[in-house]
């Protein structure tokens, strides 16, 4: 039986994937720095901040899955929120090279999550690919920091993948949770222009693209994961009021609100661009939720007349 250890693992996506692992008979562990245990999982501490790990969770370990990091979405973006976002990535990142330059452990691969954030918050026609630079902006930046913090696994001989994530879509737990709210009233509209993009992905996709990173020894290097049908701010919202069968006719959310609510944190909503699927479609991939209808449906328990 391989092992996966899972930083992060508590998580929505590390919860999920555990689970789909599980099926298909894996042994999976948690890396956490929570103190929440679960009967059904092993978990493995460590202190990021003291640079302090149990070597047992990566000692005769055959995969790590790096989901750790600050809820980019979760607050305001304060100055040290800032600090606290990037750290939390890049720290864990070299807390964990540092163990396997130290104790040359043995590793089939690091899987890294990433996020499309680094192509920068920017609304344009661009598709962007794999290939692009990283945006010169907060989002941009952090991404960048991200993945260089775990670009030397490259150097051990330890086959690297990382995961640039879209909008994930979930039965709970995701951010579509608060953005369905005013859907469910009957006042839900779009925001800003309604022109950004929402690249976006159903969370057994993306869980599906984790476990293809572990099982396909081919894969390598950076992956977009977002669906294939990219759509507006626009298109989502008027297609959410729809598989809700609520009403869509209220009036954009003013820009500027957004920005007096959220500060800079409103870039996540008010800007987007299109970011390709081809990819990680083209190493075999193949979607199961590839349409946003489809996926609403799923995701909200609704089924169509």
């Amino acid at each position: 039986m391989e092992r996966v250890v899972i930083t992060g693992g508590t998580g929505l996506i590390g919860s999920r994937l555990k689970e789909l692992l599980e099926i298909k008979g894996y042994e999976v562990c948690f890396l956490s720095r929570s103190s929440k245990k679960k009967e059904d999982v092993t978990f493995y501490s460590w202190d990021i901040d003291k640079k302090e790990i149990d070597s047992n969770a990566i000692e005769n370990t055959d995969y790590i899955v790096h989901l750790a990091g600050a809820n980019i979405g979760e607050k305001r973006w304060t100055e040290s929120r800032k600090k606290e976002i990037v750290n939390s990535r890049v720290s864990s990142g070299q807390l964990l090279l540092n163990q396997f330059k130290e104790n040359k452990f043995k590793l089939k691969a690091f899987i890294s999550a990433s996020a499309i954030g680094y192509y920068g918050a920017i609304t344009s026609e661009k598709v962007y690919t794999e290939e692009d630079l990283p945006g010169n902006d907060f989002l941009g930046k952090t991404c960048e920091k991200w993945e260089e913090s775990i670009s030397d696994f490259e150097k051990l001989g330890i086959r690297t993948v990382k995961i640039r994530t879209g909008l994930v879509l979930s039965k709970k737990g995701s951010a579509l949770d608060k953005l369905i709210i005013p859907f469910k009233w009957g006042i839900g509209s779009p925001s800003g222009s309604g022109k950004q993009f929402m690249p976006w992905i159903h969370i057994d996709d993306l869980c599906g693209i984790y476990i293809k990173a572990i099982e396909d020894s081919k894969m390598e290097g950076v992956y977009n994961a977002v669906a294939k049908e990219c759509c507006t701010n626009n298109t989502f919202c008027k297609t959410l009021s729809e598989v809700l069968q609520k009403p869509f006719f209220f009036p954009n959310i003013p820009s500027i609100l957004l920005k007096i609510i959220l500060g800079e944190m409103s870039d996540l909503i008010l800007k987007g661009s299109k970011v390709s699927s081809t990819k990680i479609s083209q190493s075999g991939y193949k979607f199961i939720y590839p349409k946003l209808k489809e996926t609403l449906e799923n995701v909200l328990n609704v089924h169509p007349k």
